[in-house]
């Protein structure tokens, strides 16, 4: 699938905050795609100096898994608040790179436009893939909220220095909400009604709790080996 090389990642963090002032400029929050045939997860995790990414591609709205794909890369930015995606970007890029079965959509473990400078990992990636993408996150980042209702499609507002943001939703009864904000080329209304046909018996929507359960195993395997050859 086609990467954008919109910049490099070195950046120092003050230029790493102009790039992203920049990139959200460039985001999109109209529904621009059409019929949905595949949506993926991506996720991250971090062993020691490296990060693991993970993508999973699924049938939609099946939520079939077709393709897994996986990369590791030394990690070269700092653990910086608000400029995440320079460190976890490149692995994800590596993976997608990787991928046969081209997602429609995909969902970040993450924020969209709910972020500091209004550019998370999934407006940065989607971006970079020039792909429909939504945040979702299980924790705030920025932004106010009043608590949705308790039953399973509770929604309320997210809003940020008096916009809105994104949504705090609740996907089962009686549980912790999630924060969902689109990435690129959606709506927040698309972006939660998505979020909501991905979810089922548990709190976070198929696509993204796939991928952490993924790269989790990865980093489980990788310790394993890392274990077996001392």
């Amino acid at each position: 699938m086609e990467i954008k090389e919109l910049h490099g990642w070195d950046a120092l963090p003050a230029e790493a905050r102009v790039i992203q002032a920049e990139l959200a400029k460039r985001v999109r929050l109209e529904n621009d795609f059409g019929p949905i045939r595949t949506i993926a997860g991506a996720d991250i995790c971090f062993d020691e100096d490296e990060a693991i990414a993970g993508v999973v591609v699924f049938s939609y709205p099946e939520l079939e898994v077709l393709e897994k794909i996986s990369s590791r890369l030394e990690v070269k930015y700092p653990y910086i608040p608000g400029l995440l995606s320079f460190r976890e970007a490149p692995a994800l890029i590596e993976a997608f790179r990787k991928a046969r079965n081209e997602p429609d959509l995909v969902i970040f473990d993450g924020q969209g436009i709910a972020h500091p400078r209004g550019l998370g990992i999934a407006s940065h990636m989607g971006l970079i893939l020039d792909k429909p993408s939504i945040g979702c996150a299980k924790s705030l980042l920025v932004g106010d909220y009043e608590e949705p209702g308790e039953k399973a499609g509770g929604v309320s507002d997210l809003t940020y220095r008096g916009c809105q943001v994104g949504a705090v939703v609740r996907t089962r009864d009686n549980v912790k909400p999630i924060f969902v904000s689109p990435g690129h080329r959606i709506s927040i209304k698309e972006s939660v009604r998505i979020i909501l046909q991905c979810s089922s018996r548990y709190r976070i929507p198929t696509p993204t709790r796939i991928a952490d359960s993924y790269v989790a195993q990865l980093k489980r395997t990788s310790s394993h080996s890392h274990a077996a050859a001392l």
